[in-house]
């Protein structure tokens, strides 16, 4: 089920409300970010929960769906919302969300490529991340890079 396209069904391009997760997948003190293609910035792994998912089954599937890899051992980073959380995208949809973010130091496999939402993944050091970040992420992948004191409530 696509949540999104069945709620535009219902009541059009208005002002809709999600919960989206994400991971922020650590490794030697680097983080894990895909350079996403429709908006042509970086991102942690993550989407829109789906009716009758936890939060964490929703983070644990979009990663894999993105990357391959089975995040472990999920530690609650933080929670975001407010107006930081709201986009307007091209075909008019308006959307506020709530995201729930998680932290993972494990993981297993092999980060693969998939899919066209992405066409790369990189790990980043905290002083060397890109500069063309999700601006509805950046706040989280900032409070990562001075190693706020989780959880974040934001």
């Amino acid at each position: 089920m696509n949540y999104i396209k069945d709620m535009r069904k219902l009541i059009g391009h208005e002002t809709l409300f999600t919960v989206g997760c994400g991971v922020i997948i650590e490794k030697d003190e680097c983080i894990l970010l895909q350079h996403r293609t429709d908006e042509d910035n970086w991102c942690i792994p993550g989407g829109v929960m789906e009716l009758g998912e936890s939060f964490e089954e929703t983070a644990k599937r979009e990663t894999f769906e993105e990357t391959e890899l089975e995040v472990n051992e999920l530690e609650l980073f933080g929670v975001y919302s407010g107006e930081s959380c709201f986009v307007e995208y091209p075909n008019k949809d308006k959307v506020y969300s709530v995201q729930v973010i998680f932290k993972a130091k494990e993981y297993n496999g092999d980060l693969k490529q998939k899919g066209i939402e992405s066409k790369e993944h990189r790990f980043f050091r905290r002083e060397d991340l890109p500069e063309n970040l999700n601006p509805r992420q950046k706040q989280f992948i900032l409070h990562w890079a001075e190693k706020r004191t989780l959880p974040i409530i934001s």
